[in-house]
């Protein structure tokens, strides 16, 4: 039986009260339901959340400040209470443009995606009214997040303009997943170890007098150390646990061969310097073949890794010619 996908667009809410009731009133008629989450306001955002006169809003609140993946986790959690097929994230501050939400969700109608979000730089490039540093991060995050996450095809992390399908988010455990800025590369890290298709849309980004509670410089200490415990946790779920395999077999063995290439070299070196004797070539081989050999094959783990990624980006392609194919928000399952 073929019938109508339900969705839900989940408004976090942060000392929002300008942009609110603006961004309530731009979500399309066919969304079923909006969940909003003030996430302890400190203005009037849950007086005029409490105030819209929409009949699909909820309004949500917390009593303590959770961050935005606080937020999200109790949207997300909200949405499958409700029965909603998918779940929507906008922001509340009024950067997304609700007229691209067909387009944020049609690869999920297809049946090609079950996590969709948005690229701001794919149609040309650094958007204009995107400050240079926010720039500048967000392209050195992007690669991070790449290795980090495994989705090699996907870019701009830090877009919080995603839809995710209700199966995808029960097999996600919501208890684990980052609560502050770090949400949406750790929900792209969680995404992999579980193999889930995830797409990327072209989307813009509208700025105007809305207030970020981002800071860069913080970003730029914590978020590194954050995306390497991801890798390591990631890659040893998704290629250790889960499905050992010919990746994890060459990261293993690679990895093996170099240290033992690196440490038996720069033993032998520090002992021909202390005793004023080369070492002999037989010596130097040694070493120097595990290195060669492990780094190698560290190399070609990590390209299998990337062409397992890449066969994602066809769907990105076909999903945009396809856009046209139905009205909508008719998507059927």
């Amino acid at each position: 039986m073929r019938e109508k996908l339900s969705y839900c667009v989940i408004l976090p809410a942060y000392n929002e009260s300008r942009h609110l009731a603006t961004v309530v009133g731009r979500v399309p008629d066919w969304v079923d339901g909006i969940i909003i989450v003030d996430d302890a306001s400190t203005d009037d955002t849950l007086r005029v959340a409490e105030s819209l006169t929409d009949a699909r809003a909820r309004v949500l609140h917390h009593e303590k400040n959770r961050g935005v993946g606080g937020a999200m986790v109790t949207g997300f959690r909200a949405a499958l209470d409700g029965g909603y097929d998918v779940a929507i994230k906008m922001d509340a501050d009024d950067q997304m443009d609700a007229d691209e939400l067909p387009m944020l969700v049609r690869p999920i109608e297809l049946g090609m995606a079950e996590y969709v979000k948005g690229n701001r730089f794919r149609r040309a490039g650094r958007p204009s009214a995107m400050p240079g540093r926010r720039w500048f991060g967000n392209v050195v995050l992007s690669f991070l997040t790449k290795v980090a996450s495994g989705y090699w095809h996907v870019f701009d992390p830090q877009c919080g303009f995603i839809a995710i399908t209700a199966p995808t988010l029960r097999r996600l455990k919501l208890d684990g997943i980052a609560r502050d800025y770090f949400f949406e590369n750790d929900m792209l890290i969680r995404l992999n170890v579980i193999d889930a298709r995830v797409v990327d849309v072209d989307t813009s980004s509208l700025y105007g007098n809305e207030t970020s509670y981002v800071s860069i410089g913080r970003v730029s200490w914590t978020f590194p150390p954050r995306l390497l415990r991801g890798f390591l946790w990631r890659f040893t779920r998704r290629h250790l646990m889960n499905d050992f395999g010919l990746i994890g077999f060459l990261a293993i063995f690679g990895t093996m061969f170099t240290l033992f290439g690196t440490l038996f070299g720069l033993y032998h070196w520090i002992l021909s310097i202390s005793s004023g004797v080369p070492a002999t070539s037989g010596t130097v081989m040694i070493a120097v073949v595990p290195l060669i050999l492990g780094v190698q094959m560290l190399l070609q783990g990590l390209s299998l890794e990337v062409q397992s990624s890449a066969g994602a980006s066809e769907t990105r392609e076909y999903s945009r010619m396809s856009y046209t194919a139905g009205k909508p928000g008719t998507g059927t399952r």
